[in-house]
């Protein structure tokens, strides 16, 4: 296969990823519109239900054919999924944007270094650098609110970046789920997080009924969008890219997400980056592009040396 070719298979596997992190990045103009620190569960759940509803309809007859072991390793991302979604709500609600997209966008790091660890196999450096060249662009983009002292929301959202990382990894070698599809799989996924919000909205903060007759029709379409873009079509996704390309890879482009919010808040909301800002955009798109390159140098798989050897059959489900 020649280069030029490679590079194009690999673009319409990071297209649709990319597409993701602009979707994510619009989000947080439409969570605001519409959560509260009492209403975060509620609106989870209220999110999550309408997207598993619309995907139950649509992948019916896929969800039936789910194996017992397709079933079971569905609701284990599903769990792990529950966990960011949770430790990133209440982490930004608990410390400052600045912190909160600084911290979150250490998963363009940490994935590629957990990779390396359980492949026994070093990171390549140009990987590496790119990923960091990309925090670094995260630091200089978020800066404007300045640096608040450490708080419980910034280890939240630590725990985020490393649960987003289990997700991403667990999901890419996971050999139960390896031949399922990807619709039915998704389903099982959001299913389980629906079980968690539902359940934790029976003891934590506004129930999600008084949350929903509260909402004015612009919150009701900000939630459809929410739903069905960012939940439902981001993480389906976000499965299908991870079961075909390397869960660093798929981590890179995802985060350029904190680049997307800022574009959008600049175009619809009015915000100014300033200098430091727009040098910390061009760092992000430099270090996607970079980590892109050379992801496809070392065949795909950034966290493995062009030298290394093979990894042994079985070893890893790809």
């Amino acid at each position: 296969m020649t280069r030029a070719r490679s590079s194009h298979r690999g673009w319409l596997t990071d297209a649709p990823v990319l597409a993701v992190a602009i979707t994510w990045g619009s989000s947080y103009l439409a969570t605001k519109s519409i959560t509260g620190p009492s209403t975060v569960i509620a609106t989870l759940l209220l999110r999550f239900l309408i997207a598993v509803a619309v995907l139950g309809l649509l992948r019916l007859r896929a969800i039936r054919r789910l194996t017992a072991a397709e079933v079971r390793g569905g609701i284990l991302i599903g769990l792990i999924l529950t966990c960011v979604f949770l430790l990133e709500t209440y982490g930004v609600v608990h410390t400052s944007a600045t912190n909160a997209g600084l911290i979150i966008s250490l998963t363009m790091v940490m994935t590629p270094l957990a990779e390396a660890a359980l492949r026994r196999t070093p990171p390549t450096a140009s990987f590496v650098m790119a990923a960091a060249g990309s925090v670094l662009g995260v630091l200089l983009l978020t800066q404007g609110g300045g640096f608040t002292a450490p708080s419980v929301g910034d280890l939240l959202m630590l725990l985020a970046a490393l649960a987003r990382t289990a997700n991403v990894l667990t999901t890419h070698r996971l050999p139960s789920i390896k031949s399922a599809d990807d619709g039915a799989l998704t389903f099982v996924q959001l299913s389980t997080a629906v079980v968690c919000f539902a359940a934790l909205s029976a003891g934590v903060g506004t129930s999600p009924l008084r949350v929903a007759a509260g909402l004015e029709t612009g919150q009701w379409l900000d939630l459809l969008y929410l739903a069905l873009l960012c939940t439902l079509f981001a993480f389906f996704v976000q499965l299908w890219a991870v079961r075909r390309t390397s869960p660093s890879r798929v981590s890179l482009l995802l985060g350029t997400e904190p680049l997307w919010a800022a574009v959008i808040g600049v175009a619809l909301g009015g915000d100014q980056p300033g200098a430091l800002g727009y040098a910390g955009a061009a760092l992000i798109l430099i270090g996607t592009a970079w980590g892109r390159r050379a992801a496809e140098a070392s065949g795909g798989r950034p966290e493995v040396a062009a030298a290394s050897p093979p990894v042994p059959e079985g070893a890893v489900a790809q």
